[in-house]
């Protein structure tokens, strides 16, 4: 029997160059992997179902588990995380000067149901007393007007949400005052750091104490497409195999100090630092150590009106993919 041929779209990170360089090849599989941008991934993956997988938006791929369709499997590989208190911008004008000053205020987000505000208004609610449907939610192109959401969605008549005119656009919107603040996953042209500013200055710190709560929050997933998967059952394993094998990889890259794997002078600082912190594997692949992180996400999404609370963090992946395997 033949391999499979299957296409896999999805950003180059360090974590996954050793299957878009073929030194790790998954069981099986001729991998057809394209290195594409973020957004073009999703736009297509989850307009068109161009790629038999792909990196895929956390929550784009949560809401597609509530339609009846059910399009894509996901296996419990993690490409993208990223703290998210970096990412609240205010503009200095607004009287915004600490999280409870954004209840009643216009908050703009290039999509609602993009996983990065998802986090960011659950991290808002749960620790800092701002419920979700107390902000007027203002949804549009971040830098370039027309932006839409990839997937619809109908939240709960509690939530306010608006859509910017088609000539606009969020980041202009913020410098000019015509919205009090911006949750989004990229930095917002107009930023500053006067007229418009983080909300969250030292982040960092922040940050650090939110993942001693909760994690690493998931950005992305890695699914594929529910009829090549039921059509090859056992792919699903196999790329999970291959993730984490080149995942260990990069982890053994980042451990070399003979000369700096990155361009920061303090590489090296880093990775020791964040090792001290946070242990060896840092960013966890599988279910059982992602538990914690994915029930909070849940719950994030079922409070602002993307699910319906009752999925579970097994319901989100393929059964092949739960248990645990070493390499």
């Amino acid at each position: 029997m033949g391999k499979l041929d299957l296409s896999l779209a999805c950003r180059d990170y360090d974590r996954v160059r050793p299957l878009m360089d073929g030194s790790v090849r998954p069981d099986g599989i001729n991998l057809n992997f394209q290195p594409l941008v973020v957004e073009e991934t999703f736009f297509r993956m989850l307009r068109y179902r161009e790629f038999d997988a792909a990196e895929l938006s956390m929550s784009s791929y949560t809401v597609s588990l509530t339609r009846p369709e059910r399009p894509f499997v996901a296996i419990p590989v993690f490409p993208s995380r990223f703290f998210r208190h970096s990412c609240i911008y205010i503009n200095a004008d607004s009287g915004i000067r600490e999280p409870r000053d954004l209840i009643g205020k216009r908050v703009g987000a290039p999509e609602y149901q993009m996983t990065a505000p998802v986090w960011i208004r659950g991290i808002l609610s749960e620790h800092y007393g701002v419920p979700p449907d107390s902000m007027i939610h203002v949804t549009g192109g971040e830098e370039q007007p027309g932006r839409d959401q990839k997937v619809p969605i109908r939240l709960p008549a509690n939530f306010r949400l608006e859509r910017i005119n088609g000539h606009q656009t969020l980041s202009a919107m913020l410098r000019d005052g015509e919205i009090d603040a911006l949750v989004t996953a990229r930095k917002p042209s107009t930023y500053d750091g006067q007229r418009v500013r983080r909300l969250f200055v030292d982040y960092p710190r922040v940050e650090r104490d939110y993942w001693r709560q909760t994690g690493i929050p998931i950005m992305h997933v890695v699914a594929i497409r529910r009829e090549v998967y039921e059509a090859n059952r056992w792919a699903a394993r196999a790329l999970m195999k291959a993730f984490v094998e080149a995942q260990a990889l990069t982890y053994q890259g980042l451990r070399e100090t003979a000369a700096l794997k990155g361009m920061l002078p303090w590489f090296n600082a880093h990775v020791e630092d964040t090792v001290d912190l946070m242990g060896d594997d840092f960013w966890p692949y599988g279910l059982d150590r992602n538990r914690k992180v994915i029930e909070t996400f849940l719950r994030y999404h079922a409070e602002q009106g993307l699910s319906d609370g009752t999925l579970t963090p097994e319901d989100l992946f393929a059964p092949e993919t739960l248990e645990e395997f070493l390499i």
